[in-house]
């Protein structure tokens, strides 16, 4: 251990002859150690958070969609589907037609996505845990069925239980639109309501699932599809898999995969996470100037030592670096004690869910996830503010 280390350790534990100084360093560990703490603990909650929406845009979304790069629909005829569909990494491929288009159900009426599935995508979803009301079913027999967001269901007073059927409008591509009776330009088709689902706020107040026929005979269309959905076994290599599969399309589609299909919501997710990060950082450089005073104040307080040293050949530097030292060490303390403290409180918290969510929420308690890369960041971060604010009265003081 070097020598500016050595006395800078004596510092830390030896009592100082004015008790205001270990009050206030003692102050300095405790902010440290609570902001740490306060970091580990919102990030994982943040991260359980995160991990919900993930879970439900994982039953909503497949693991890869084939999109034309241009336009709304294309004709899936490309080879590359063949090859993919006899690959033993893909559970199911599904053909989907999708469209915003114009509900009205009673005297109700609302904009929607309306999503057209074919029979595998129905026999094969992940959506039947979602249901909230109703049966997740899209064919009765030969009448066509609908599923219908929480939140759309809502607004247009949809009830699995009614005999109301639910009516989609679509301007007719192929006739003119009439201005003195804009109703007859319109395609309709009627579908009967069999099922609420929920998934998340922006699903649950815009989504409608049919037959795929349905959204056929709606848009005219006759061979045509939106996208091609693609799911495939856990263990499965996506990444490779849309390389492989992008190369054998080409120009003409764009394969994607769930973070790609979502990247407005991840990028949000990042961002807001950073976005915490930064401001509880901040906090803790708030409470870290209690280590400024109290290492000013040591220093006010060892100036005799500070020119004893001197006198034995110690450079300014030396002394810099051991009063650096000693304030870099009481960061350093209440960053260990933060870490044990956050990692203790969120083990606790995913084992017995100790700390309730208020009002009424699918989760009762507060979901967390705790990740390495928060207690790497968290660490470098409270330990460089530790640093920095050491720095300072070192660099000015001496």
């Amino acid at each position: 251990m070097n020598l500016p280390l050595r006395i800078a350790f004596r510092y830390l534990f030896a009592r100082k002859s004015h008790n205001v100084i270990n009050i206030i360093s003692g102050i300095g560990v405790a902010g440290m150690a609570i902001g740490t703490a306060a970091l580990i603990i919102i990030l994982s909650v943040f991260n359980g958070f995160n991990a919900l929406v993930s879970d439900a845009l994982t039953d909503a979304d497949p693991d890869i969609a084939v999109k034309p790069a241009e336009g709304k629909f294309f004709v899936p005829d490309n080879p590359a589907f063949e090859w993919a569909y006899a690959q033993d990494a893909v559970l199911n491929m599904s053909s989907v037609l999708e469209e915003q288009a114009f509900l009205s159900y009673g005297s109700r009426q609302s904009l929607a996505r309306v999503k057209g599935l074919d029979r595998v995508a129905e026999e094969e979803t992940s959506l039947t845990g979602h249901i909230v009301d109703g049966r997740f079913l899209l064919h009765r027999g030969d009448l066509p069925q609908a599923v219908v967001g929480v939140s759309l269901a809502y607004s247009l007073g949809v009830n699995p239980r009614f005999t109301t059927p639910l009516e989609i409008h679509y301007p007719d591509r192929e006739s003119q639109i009439s201005l003195s009776n804009p109703a007859a330009s319109l395609r309709r088709e009627q579908v009967m309501p069999s099922g609420i689902l929920s998934i998340n706020a922006e699903l649950d107040a815009s989504l409608v699932l049919v037959p795929i026929e349905v959204m056929r005979e709606l848009l005219g269309c006759e061979t045509e599809v939106s996208s091609i959905e693609i799911r495939l076994k856990d263990g499965t290599d996506v990444k490779k898999m849309v390389r492989e599969l992008s190369s054998r399309l080409g120009a003409d589609y764009r394969v994607l995969d769930r973070s790609r299909q979502n990247d407005a919501i991840y990028k949000m997710m990042r961002y807001e996470k950073l976005a915490i990060y930064l401001i509880l950082i901040f906090v803790v450089a708030i409470i870290a100037f209690n280590i400024y005073s109290s290492l000013t104040m040591l220093i006010i307080e060892k100036q005799g030592d500070i020119q004893t040293l001197r006198s034995l050949g110690a450079t300014p530097g030396m002394t810099r670096r051991i009063f650096l030292l000693e304030g870099w060490l009481v960061s350093l303390t209440g960053l260990a004690a933060g870490l044990l403290l956050g990692l203790g409180v969120v083990y606790l918290q995913s084992r017995f869910g100790w700390i309730k969510m208020p009002g009424n929420f699918i989760l009762s308690a507060y979901p967390v996830v705790l990740k390495g890369s928060d207690i790497l960041w968290t660490g470098l971060g409270v330990a460089l503010v530790g640093y920095l604010i050491a720095w300072i009265p070192s660099k000015q003081s001496i």
